[in-house]
């Protein structure tokens, strides 16, 4: 039983991880102004290949993470781009003191550090008995 509620654990924790990137994503594609915008305005530059690139990483990365197939490198490199968009987009250290959106940088920043956590621990452990890096194992074991 216990080895069921694990195994249930680490496949909610590894697709809920692989949404989070999938949803935004597909929201970049779909605001893509505004997100070049947002961009511009934290002096992102290239912003039409990082843009692109990062639309590319997050919904491929999103799909292989919920599917479990190379989940170790996937997850991190998804725990990169976490790195780099907070460092990059979340840059409240830089915005004056009081302004509202200094809180609202602050919580996404740390948010981010909290699914970058999430990131590693997979990049760790693997996707998990119930992901396709599994059962290519055991099918690569039996033959």
């Amino acid at each position: 039983m216990l080895l069921i509620i694990e195994s249930l654990l680490v496949t909610l924790g590894r697709v809920l991880l692989g949404l989070y990137f999938i949803i935004p994503g597909t929201t970049k594609i779909t605001g893509y102004d505004a997100t070049s915008q947002y961009m511009a305005n934290h002096g992102m530059i290239l912003i039409p290949f990082f843009l692109i690139l990062t639309i590319i990483i997050q919904v491929g990365g999103g799909l292989i993470m919920v599917a479990g197939y190379q989940t170790k490198i996937t997850a991190f490199i998804l725990a990169g781009l976490t790195l780099v968009i907070s460092l990059a987009m979340h840059d409240f250290w830089t915005m004056p003191a009081g302004e509202l959106q200094t809180g609202h940088e602050t919580q996404n920043f740390v948010k981010n550090m909290a699914i970058m956590a999430g990131l590693l621990a997979m990049a760790g452990l693997g996707g998990g008995r119930w992901s396709l890096d599994a059962r290519l194992a055991r099918a690569g074991a039996a033959a």
